[in-house]
């Protein structure tokens, strides 16, 4: 079972179309994209609805990267990181672009929703915006 992470706390997966695999189909509905993938390969057309951006581990920060080459581009679908995100990469997951983040139930019994709302009002702890004296909250 998956728990889908916003900035709102836990919900069930409410995604029910299914993914294909990147380099499949240049016309899906939804992707799953490894966390090796360049960005710049990312097909974006008009149908694309969602990406799921893989993370193996929680220090391979890559997947941070291809969201946000994917926003770049001009994606403005739902974007999810998927695997091993932590509680504490919840701010930076959202400030490259991610949406949502899903994580399995183990991972989601060790870092309570607590963990996760502590960090939901991540514009205000933005590094640049403090240092501006642009920060929110």
């Amino acid at each position: 079972m998956t728990v889908i992470v916003t900035d709102t706390g836990f919900a069930p997966d409410d995604w029910t179309e299914g993914f294909v695999a990147l380099g499949a189909a240049n016309d899906a509905e939804a992707l799953d994209v490894p966390s090796d993938a360049d960005p710049n390969q990312i097909p974006i057309c008009d149908g694309l609805h969602m990406v799921r951006i893989d993370f193996p581990s929680s220090a391979d920060g890559r997947g941070f990267t291809i969201a946000r080459a994917l926003r770049l581009r001009g994606y403005t679908g739902r974007l999810r990181a998927r695997g091993h995100v932590l509680a504490d990469q919840y701010a930076m997951a959202r400030r490259a672009g991610f949406d949502e983040v899903e994580i399995d139930a183990n991972l989601a019994k060790r870092q309570p929703e607590e963990q996760w709302q502590f960090r939901a009002n991540w514009q205000a702890h933005d590094y640049q915006n403090r240092l501006r004296g642009t920060a929110t909250g």
